[in-house]
């Protein structure tokens, strides 16, 4: 599997990624998931301290256990739990930060990470305390990287602008460009994106027409335009999961597109879709029957 610089980094990140969100919460199961990727050449693994409660997290570390430093482990930071175990907050603050940094090492069963992201953030957020918690961070080697996963333009800016951050995550697919929008904004920032949502919630596979007809919108498409638009897709697609996944990574500004995975067997799909050969012509076809949206709130101009 070909790797991609993340932004000026110096990490090496796989074209596809996987994004352990999805992981079943079985320990077995969960390392079948991730012995599969890792057989595929996977090397980048995203997972976040809010995700069941950090229990997602403590799946991946066991499941790693021995090939640490084989891997590019990602995590995120910035929700933090409430006392009742269901519902959290947002706390950017360089204390809680370096608190949960903590935290997700215990859990993670490691003693760096190797992209450390803000796990959103507002305009309200003091922006400086934050970048200089994650500056403090790598100082100290508990990461080794940082960036943010945000789908605010303004958010976004104001980050790159004042730190050394690497990498933007956002959900990015065929059916979702609203990024195209600001990838030169981001590569000019020396960063880059990891999308999230690549195959579009299953609508951009073989499935995707029986989970459109299900759906009630899906971004700005209601439901009659989504289920047309997948229609097309598919009648104009040689493979249409393929052709998403090569969409996702066609803009060199996407160091990596992560896929998520209940079973084995949905991860070696997205890894046999990966492998096969999208031309450039296919996606030029494919772009033309999609809209291109944009970003109706947090806007620069």
């Amino acid at each position: 599997m070909k790797k991609r610089e993340l932004g000026n980094s110096g990490l090496y990140v796989s074209e596809i990624g996987l994004g352990c969100m999805s992981l079943p919460n079985d320990l077995g199961e969960a390392k079948n998931i991730i012995d599969a990727a890792i057989h595929a050449d996977i090397n980048y693994f995203d997972t976040a301290d809010l995700y069941d409660g950090g229990r997602n997290e403590e799946l991946v570390g066991y499941a790693l256990k021995g090939r640490r430093a084989n891997v590019i482990l990602a995590t995120k930071v910035g929700n933090k739990m409430n006392p009742d175990g269901k519902s959290w907050t947002w706390d950017a603050s360089k204390a809680h930060i370096i608190e949960a940094v903590k935290q997700s090492l215990l859990r993670l069963e490691t003693d760096y990470i190797d992209l450390y992201q803000l796990h959103g953030g507002v305009m309200e957020d003091n922006v400086e305390e934050t970048i200089d918690a994650f500056d403090s961070l790598k100082k100290d080697g508990l990461i080794r990287q940082y960036g943010i996963s945000s789908i605010r333009p303004t958010v976004i800016k104001r980050f790159l602008d004042n730190s050394s951050a690497v990498s933007v995550m956002m959900q990015y697919s065929l059916l979702d460009r609203r990024p195209e929008e600001w990838f030169s904004m981001i590569q000019e920032a020396g960063a880059s994106v990891v999308t999230r949502g690549t195959i579009a919630k299953g609508f951009l596979t073989a499935e995707g027409l029986a989970r459109a007809a299900q759906a009630n919108r899906f971004v700005d498409y209601n439901a009659a335009e989504l289920t047309r638009t997948v229609q097309e897709l598919s009648e104009q697609s040689e493979d249409l999961h393929a052709a998403a996944i090569a969409y996702a990574l066609h803009d060199q500004t996407v160091a990596s597109a992560l896929v998520g995975a209940r079973t084995t067997e949905q991860l070696l799909d997205s890894v046999m879709a990966y492998d096969k050969l999208v031309t450039d012509e296919e996606i030029s076809r494919l772009r033309s029957i999609v809209q291109l949206h944009t970003y109706k709130e947090h806007r620069l101009y």
